[in-house]
């Protein structure tokens, strides 16, 4: 049975408060009879420290299912698996057995249809449903309707209808049930969706150039599992690459890559920098840029993306890394960490000239406002509950509404003293100004952070799909404990589709 399970979502909200929630490619093993680990066991044994590992192999992209004839038609089942992970066998939550599963690749217009099996063990918190991040699709139906459940056991049709316009780059997908969003994407369940035209925008010496997945997962470990109840966003880690710890990415001296660089994780942040070499961002958020702009470094929060041009340097080999970052006195101090060996070796080639205009981008600074609105993100002083404007998370009221095609502005304050990831379903939106200092517009984002004690300003104009839907902190340990509302986004009778 399919359903709404928001009457037990209370239960489960009171156990993960007593819980006090806090700020590769797996290849699977026959279970040989063993049980997975209950969640009362991993809550009562502290997480084993990071693993580190050389770089012994090359990395691998994720397999990936391809739209054909304008269809991408795939199955997809959740199972508790033991998986090979960073040299050890893992109880893990796999989609299709596998830590790192395949990547789903369309293109503008086409149909996408999952079928979607839930066997997890048969108990109160395995309910799940399936979430496509970043995408403009409908909220409602059998397509992204993140309010709907799939318990042990059943099986469930996913359908989902792009528009053409919908715009190349990195999306992702995970599940998305109230109070276990964390648990399930945190043990595993999580993976890329592609939307390929970006060649469209490059210069004809850059187009059919070589393209690495640079998925970042973390994971907790307790004995032999995946570590999915009791979270701390602050205690020892294992970051991956596709799965794989410290693989190593082979570039040619002079040589473009495209890297898509994706934090797929449950909660933590990365400040990703490859020593030396300059990231160009082609994308963010799957939304092409309209100038191409330079980063030494790159602050992902958990669901963010970002594409980039990367170019090979001389012979030699340097490290991927995640450099420290401090997300404020009542959050976490990430340390730094290797993520990937980059080995430059091979034939030189000669450096092409990068692009640095880019592709058209939306501009809603010039478009009128229809509507304005605050939403503020605040916490208890014990970091275990939050909320949005003072309230936690309740799929019976509707927190916000607006009008389709029009272009609201909201003001996102963020009253406590860490760093908190601001996301919404269903519409892009720009960022106007940081702390009121006006940002530039590269172009539509899904994902961004909001200061400590500060504010962000956007814009966003809700178009083509009317429907209930969410917004919430991307840390999905504070999404569950309660930082979540919900939108509600209705159709005028006079509206017409505009694209």
């Amino acid at each position: 049975m399919i359903r709404h399970p928001f009457g037990r979502w209370a239960a489960v909200g009171s156990l993960l408060a007593a819980l006090a929630l806090s700020s590769g490619c797996g290849t699977a093993r026959p279970d040989r009879g063993q049980s997975a680990p209950t969640a009362t066991a991993q809550a009562a044994v502290s997480p084993s420290p990071a693993i580190t590992a050389a770089a012994t192999e090359d990395l691998r992209d994720p397999a990936e299912v391809v739209s054909e004839d304008g269809l991408l038609k795939t199955r997809i089942v959740v199972e508790r698996k033991k998986v090979r992970l960073a040299g050890r066998y893992l109880w893990a939550l796999t989609y299709n057995g596998l830590y790192m599963p395949p990547t789903l690749r369309l293109q503008p217009g086409d149909r996408m249809e999952i079928t979607f099996e839930n066997r997890l063990p048969d108990k109160v918190t395995n309910y799940t449903n399936l979430h496509v991040h970043g995408m403009h699709v409908s909220p409602g139906g059998n397509s992204d309707n993140i309010f709907l459940s799939i318990d042990p056991g059943k099986t469930f049709d996913f359908k989902y209808q792009f528009l053409k316009s919908l715009e190349p780059g990195t999306y992702w997908y995970h599940p998305h049930p109230h109070t276990q969003s964390a648990a399930q994407t945190a043990g595993g369940m999580a993976g890329l969706i592609v939307v390929d035209g970006l060649d469209r925008y490059m210069p004809p010496q850059l187009r059919g150039i070589t393209e690495h997945s640079i998925a970042l997962k973390d994971f907790q470990i307790v004995g032999d599992s995946i570590k999915t109840t009791d979270l701390k966003m602050g205690a020892p880690t294992t970051r991956t690459v596709n799965g794989q710890l410290n693989p190593r990415i082979r570039i040619r001296p002079g040589e473009t890559q495209l890297w898509r660089i994706a934090n797929i994780g449950a909660n933590i942040f990365y400040k990703v920098a490859l020593p030396g070499t300059t990231f160009h961002v082609v994308a963010q958020d799957g939304y092409p840029v309209n100038k191409v702009f330079p980063l030494d470094s790159i602050v992902i929060p958990a669901g963010a993306r970002y594409d980039v041009l990367v170019q090979g340097g001389q012979a030699g080999t340097k490290e991927l890394i995640t450099q420290p970052y401090n997300s404020g006195k009542a959050g976490n101090q990430f340390p730094q960490a290797t993520l990937a060996t980059v080995v430059s070796s091979g034939s030189p080639v000669e450096q092409a000239a990068l692009p640095t205009t880019f592709a058209p981008v939306d501009d809603l600074g010039k478009e009128p406002v229809a509507a304005r609105k605050t939403i503020v993100f605040t916490e208890n002083k014990a970091g275990t509950l939050f909320y949005v404007n003072g309230k936690q998370f309740d799929h019976k009221r509707i927190d916000f509404r607006a009008k389709l095609n029009t272009v609201e502005e909201w003001t996102i304050r963020n009253d406590s003293d860490e760093v908190h990831s601001f996301h919404v379903h269903t519409n892009d939106f720009q960022v106007m100004s940081i702390n009121g200092k006006p940002d530039p517009n590269y172009g539509l984002q899904d994902t961004v952070d909001v200061p400590t004690r500060g504010n962000i300003v956007i814009r966003s104009r809700f178009v083509d799909f009317p429907g209930k839907t969410v917004l919430h902190c991307h840390i999905l340990n504070h999404e569950d404990a309660g930082m979540m509302a919900t939108l509600e986004i209705e159709d005028d009778a006079t509206a017409t589709p505009t694209r």
